[in-house]
């Protein structure tokens, strides 16, 4: 059996992706690849939809998508903690990371 690639997927990750900033993960997700293991957390998810300002701009379509290619692993099982709030600062970074790497290559991000 082949090893897939594993890819995890950040809370601004999923931000650009929720917001149609990231091309390459709007493909990457939309197609689901078949050589590239998705992973994320309950928590990067959570962060992420936290800090789209405006709620009614994310498509419900594109979250149920990544919702069935990605392996969603539960933060308070994995990093054996519990999940963390999301605070201002927190939003502030996903929001300020966008900005940062808008037009760029975001492969290495990813990873």
């Amino acid at each position: 059996m082949e090893q897939k690639q594993k890819s995890y997927l950040k809370a601004e990750a999923i931000y650009r992706f929720l917001l149609n900033l990231d091309d390459a993960l709007d493909t990457l997700i939309m197609c689901r690849s078949s050589e590239v293991e998705l992973v994320t957390t309950d928590q990067s998810i959570y962060e992420a939809i936290g800090a789209v300002e405006d709620k009614a701009s994310i498509n419900l379509n594109k979250l149920t998508k990544l919702l069935e290619v990605a392996d969603i692993l539960s933060f308070k099982e994995s990093m054996k903690k519990q999940r963390k709030i999301l605070t201002n600062e927190r939003v502030s970074q996903i929001r300020g990371q966008e900005l940062k790497d808008n037009g760029e290559d975001n492969d290495e991000k990813r990873n």
